[in-house]
């Protein structure tokens, strides 16, 4: 947001009382009162009321680009806004953090576990839940530019390692919905720049999306947000077991589905039945991408007390947890 502080002017907002939590702030810019004219609007502990004050900010259709923010978990207060902004229309940015059952000691009270599946149940809002520092960039980038809907990004609370994009594909990808991320058969470099048209065009030599080159992976790992980087570690791991394997990275599922099938064929393969798809929430939104020959690591119950890295490895969010999963799958394959 500092970056954006001088090239966004019109971008107005804040929290719901949890600013110095969620970390939605114009420093500098003012804070907005009866008295006070700024860029920085204390909602005060009232979700709801805060989501319909974005709404009427964006519906007042003065290059206002407002967004609201709170933890993930409060989005249930405030889901009549969210879904209005939805049906109206209206360009919003949603910011949620502490998306995850990685907030750890606050317990399952605080730990988001059915809402990735209830936001995604909106019609026409774009959930994004980017893996590291360089998909938040583009996810933020993305939500800017739209235009005709809201756009929610779901964050994590806990610090989530900046993956190496040497030899993946480019973060770009987010553009997209969904893409290579790394397969153990190619180079996941870039041939080309993702140009967010949905036209289905892709390259063949991997990249941002597009098929890798030799056969199809035997496994396709699907991941999402901070899950991204043990998955990532899984399938290297079992890569060095001979096994041909393909992770993808899956931050928006909506999208990942206004692609053309084509493209959609180029970073799942249809012939590839043997697909897991991993995100420390409910498991129903995945069934449509692993099929029936799947898997679906998820968290169909509620989350613990306990510190963040205990309760997601006690829930089975580690490479190696992740890595008898897959290995599990493959041998039901077989």
């Amino acid at each position: 947001m500092a970056a954006l502080n001088s090239f966004a002017p019109t971008m107005v907002g804040g929290a719901a009382d949890l600013v110095e939590s969620t970390k939605t702030v114009f420093d500098g810019s003012g804070v907005y009162s009866r008295a006070h004219t700024g860029r920085n609007v204390p909602f005060g502990i009232r979700e709801h009321a805060m989501g319909a004050i974005v709404n009427g900010l964006a519906a007042h259709g003065a290059m206002v680009k407002p967004y609201g923010s709170t933890f993930l978990i409060f989005s249930d207060y405030m889901r009549p806004s969210v879904r209005l902004s939805a049906l109206m229309g209206l360009p919003v940015m949603w910011v949620w953090t502490h998306d995850s059952v990685g907030l750890g000691e606050d317990g399952p009270t605080h730990q988001p576990v059915e809402h990735y599946a209830a936001l995604r149940a909106i019609p026409r809002l774009w959930v994004i839940r980017p893996a590291d520092a360089n998909e938040t960039v583009v996810a933020w980038r993305v939500a800017l530019e739209r235009k005709d809907g809201p756009v929610a990004l779901l964050l994590s609370r806990q610090n989530l390692p900046v993956l190496d994009r040497s030899g993946m594909g480019a973060a770009d990808g987010l553009e997209r919905g969904g893409y290579v991320l790394w397969d153990s058969s190619s180079d996941c470099s870039p041939t080309r720049e993702p140009d967010g048209s949905g036209d289905g065009a892709s390259s063949s030599e991997g990249g941002s999306g597009g098929s890798s080159a030799g056969r199809d992976p035997e496994l396709v790992l699907i991941a999402t947000g901070s899950e991204v980087a043990p998955t990532l570690q899984a399938g290297r791991d079992l890569a060095a077991q001979d096994t041909r394997v393909r992770v993808v990275s899956m931050p928006c599922m909506e999208l990942f589905e206004a692609q053309s099938s084509d493209y959609r064929d180029s970073v799942i393969p249809r012939g590839v039945a043997a697909r897991l798809a991993v995100e420390a929430g409910v498991s129903m939104s995945w069934w449509k991408w692993v099929g029936d020959g799947g898997d679906v690591l998820g968290i169909d119950r509620f989350g613990a007390s306990a510190p963040g890295p205990t309760v997601l490895e006690e829930l089975g969010f580690t490479p190696e947890s992740i890595l008898a999963r897959a290995r599990a799958l493959l041998g039901r394959g077989g």
